[in-house]
């Protein structure tokens, strides 16, 4: 997916806040997003992320703060009046209309002439390739061309920006897989800016240039792209929610500028970067578990070897995952690769086995 500029700022919410009485929706939230961006705010429910959405829509008016669109603030204007365009996660296509008047519908709503809509509804259904489909009532489509119909209706209008809301949800696992990158090629292909909403990690990570994870109090607790997010998680919250991570409690015991370690109950962690802050602090260590090596015998390692008992073993086809109980009691997961179809793991329930990673699989976490 091609990096994209996100200097010129094409979008930008301004401490924005939503509060519904007393409750705090969404706090001082601060964005700036770049034309063309597929955007994505990551968090679960209850967060705020789609009041955010809709008040970048205009469905909800924010307490305080601004939205820029293009460097005009549209926050007071209705939804209406802003050239945004909203796909929600039912779709709501018109039953009784077949695909050609769902996605002209708009258009003639705005009066455009016959010609016109003729020419915007062939180019959105040439670029859903749903051209053969075009006289079918959306029952008779499957739901991955139900979502494309929504998709085509809503860039009909040529909006500056548009908003996914769970665009994904309603599809089934492996035709969500699917259309996730039949999704971005389209609005990549038509270059609108895009925000979207999830609380699907995996849909985040594949679709998003960049993303906002979102705490439960309606903050953005960390912006990056979806490698940053994962590799270089802000804070516990992140790490936490971004897939799975093992999270190891313990005191700093060695700060240097190119390298730490901590003393957790399982023994001493090293880790390749420096903390910057006091000896014996408290710090949280997070390490994934695709990052761990297991084994029933001792490496030719040093550090960061530790020993446990195998309490469960699951097999997922690409992959297992180990669940090894440590020395102080904590269960850490550990997954390993398939890499071959007949290789199958030895590594069985109660066994002692050993577990390691090297010094730059980890991250210190202060908070």
């Amino acid at each position: 997916m091609a990096d994209k500029s996100v200097s010129d700022g094409y979008l930008v919410t301004e401490k924005l806040v939503k509060r519904f009485d007393e409750a705090l929706a969404v706090d001082e939230v601060s964005l700036s997003i770049g034309q063309g961006e597929i955007f994505a705010l990551l968090g679960s429910s209850g967060c705020g992320k789609s009041t955010l959405l809709r008040m970048l829509a205009g469905f909800e008016k924010p307490s305080s703060g601004r939205i820029l669109l293009g460097g005009q603030d549209v926050a007071t204007l209705p939804p209406y009046e802003r050239p945004i365009n909203m796909m929600f996660q039912s779709y709501a296509l018109f039953p009784h209309l077949d695909i050609w008047e769902n996605i002209a519908f708009g258009l003639k709503r705005e009066r455009l002439p016959s010609a016109e809509i003729k020419q915007r509804v062939g180019e959105m259904l040439d670029l859903v390739q749903l051209g053969s489909f075009a006289k079918r009532k959306p029952h008779q489509l499957s739901g991955g061309q139900q979502q494309r119909v929504a998709l085509a209706r809503s860039l009909a209008k040529r909006p500056k920006l548009l908003l996914l809301d769970e665009p994904l949800g309603a599809l089934d696992k492996k035709l969500r897989e699917q259309t996730q990158f039949e999704l971005v090629n389209i609005i990549e292909k038509v270059g609108v800016t895009c925000v979207m909403v999830t609380h699907d990690q995996e849909e985040a990570m594949t679709m998003a240039n960049r993303i906002a994870v979102m705490s439960s109090k309606g903050r953005v607790l960390q912006i990056g792209t979806p490698e940053e997010v994962y590799e270089y998680p802000a804070n516990r919250f992140v790490a936490d929610f971004i897939g799975h991570v093992n999270l190891f409690e313990g005191r700093l015991s060695v700060d240097e500028p190119d390298r730490c370690a901590a003393a957790t109950g399982i023994g001493e962690i090293h880790v390749a970067h420096g903390v910057s802050g006091p000896l014996n602090m408290p710090v949280t260590i997070a390490v994934r578990p695709e990052k761990i090596e297991i084994s029933q015998q001792r490496p030719a390692v040093d550090k960061n070897i530790f020993t446990g008992q195998v309490k469960e073993v699951a097999y997922f086809g690409s992959y297992n995952t180990y669940l090894v109980r440590a020395s102080d009691g904590q269960r850490v997961r550990i997954t390993e690769a398939n890499t071959s179809r007949h290789d199958l793991s030895k590594i069985a329930w109660e066994e002692q086995v050993f577990f390691w990673w090297g010094d730059n699989a980890g991250i210190v976490l202060r908070d």
